[in-house]
This record gives structure tokens, sequence and C-alpha cells, in this order.
């Protein structure tokens, strides 16, 4: 039976996320796999995060085909109007009607119908996305039917969804990360289209339920986690990394190894030594989440 629970994206209540998303700005729901969000309303600015399929933002501020918006994490950038749907006010918010699936496939292809040979998927969305189910359903049955933010019908398949998503141990969050290997790394990252340093380990700690800040100097800072002496390390500490201020973040998962998004030695999601010179000459701090 799909989830009665109210969840978004985040693995929240979806009336606490519109509730994070108030204070004045209008909702809005993304409709590309992923969304880019640039310092500016230009694609030549850079990129300072994203938002992936299905999540919702706040809209701040609007201008000539780009929006101002607010993503769940406190985060703000410029979006092109044409990435997501703007929601009514008052009106039903997508994803609020109790019937979650939650993709925990890396990718998972959305079909116009119940098949994968009569046509091409209508997209591909990322793994943590949440799709609003149109109905109860059997766990044992191949496809689930879901409303998508545009009120379209579509199907998945069953395998590439979570009916019932919970919270990970950290065990189950250490062996998850592990499926990310090899992936690209993109700035400003946040999906598994690709991921930047700070958005990888933020996306293995929403997994555990806990919501940290976006970048890595700002998860750093973060009252939710406590400092770790380097000799003192366990499995799931938060490492940061600098020169002469923290510019990149990694999660510990034991016999001295992290695993992080990461361009030293090639642009991929990696497991890296914690002894390597390149790592212990950056090494700045660990923190512990509380």
């Amino acid at each position: 039976m799909i989830l009665e629970k109210e969840r978004n994206w985040y693995g929240m209540p979806i009336v606490m996320a519109m509730a994070l998303l108030a204070a004045g700005a209008a909702d809005g729901v993304i409709l590309k796999p992923v969304a880019n969000m640039y310092s500016r309303p230009s694609e030549e600015a850079d990129v300072v995060s994203q938002a992936i399929y299905a999540s919702h933002i706040g809209i701040l501020e609007e201008r000539s085909g780009w929006a101002r918006v607010r993503t769940i994490d406190e985060y703000t950038g410029w979006m092109q109007a044409a990435d997501f749907k703007r929601q009514e006010p008052g009106g039903r918010a997508y994803g609020s009607s109790g019937r979650v699936a939650q993709v925990n496939s890396l990718f998972a292809n959305v079909y116009r119908e119940a098949s994968v040979t009569r046509h091409q998927p209508l997209l591909t969305v990322p793994f943590g996305t949440t799709l609003e189910g149109t109905q109860e359903v059997d766990a044992a049955e191949r496809w689930i039917e879901v409303r998508l933010p545009d009120d379209r019908r579509a199907w998945v398949l069953r395998g590439d969804i979570n009916l019932d998503p919970k919270p990970m141990s950290l065990e189950e969050v250490i062996a998850l990360s592990k499926r990310f290997l090899g992936l690209p790394y993109f700035w400003g990252g946040t999906s598994s289209f690709g991921f930047d340093c700070s958005g990888f380990t933020q996306m293995l700690c929403r997994r555990r339920g806990i919501g940290i800040p976006r970048d890595a100097s700002l998860q750093a800072k973060w009252a939710g986690a406590a400092p770790v002496e380097r000799n003192d390390l366990q499995a799931g500490d938060l490492l940061f990394f600098g020169e002469s201020k923290i510019t990149h973040t990694g999660m510990y998962i034991g016999g001295g190894k992290f695993i992080n998004a990461t361009t030293h030695d090639r642009p991929a999601v990696q497991i890296s030594d914690l002894a390597d010179p390149y790592w212990t000459k950056r090494f700045i701090a660990a923190r512990r989440l509380k």
C-alpha cells in the first residue's frame, strides 16, 4: 500500500515543507528532472544549486522569464520560469494526497502507459524524486500509476520506487552511498545526474532523516553537529577540507576512508583515503551529527 503520510522529496511532511517555504513566497513545483539555480537571471551565470523533479520551491521574485526561488533547505537562486509550475494559492500542493512513491533507483523512467516498449519514456527522474500515487496498490504489482506535477497520468516500474520511505540507519546510508560511486561531479549538483561535494553529503544525511545546510562551510558551522577529533572518527562523521577556508566535504565510512563527490583524480563520486597527502594537507575539521 502506498505510504499514507504526506511527504515531499526531503522526506518531511508536506505541511512542514510548505511552512518552510512560507513568509510571503508563492509556491511552485519543479517540472524538469533537474532544474538549475543560478547566481543571477542568466544561463551565463554560475550554477549555485539545483532542485529536482516534483520538489517544492518558494517564488520570491519574477523577472522576464526568470524567478528568484528558495528551496526547502532555504537556499536561494534564479531559475527559468519554464522549469516550474506555479501552484494556486490555497490549492492542494502536489504530493499532499498522502500517496507517495519515492524513487530509490539511481534513475527512473516515467512512461505514458504501463509498458517499456510502446513509447519512449516521458522523462527520466533522479534518485529521491517523490511522485504522487493515484490509487492504493498492492506492493506486488509491477506498475504504479502516478500523477505528475503537470497533471498528466503516468506509470513507473515498482522496482524503481519505494512505497514506504523511512529514515535509514547509518549502516544503510553508508551502503547506499556506495551505489553512487562513479556518478559525475557537477558544480552545484544535488542529484544523481551529478552531485557536488556538499550536495552529496546533504543527500546522504537527508536519507537519515536529518536536514543539513547546503554548503560545506555552513555544514561545518551547523549547530546540529558536534566537533570530532581526527583520531576519534566514526563512520558517518562529516569531514571538511580546504586550504585557507572550508571548500570541500565528504562522509567518513571507516577504515581511514571517506566517500565524496570530488574533482580530485577524476570528477566523480569516489572513495578517498584520508591518509592521502592531498587530503591530509587539506583536512580542517570533522563533525558528528547529534
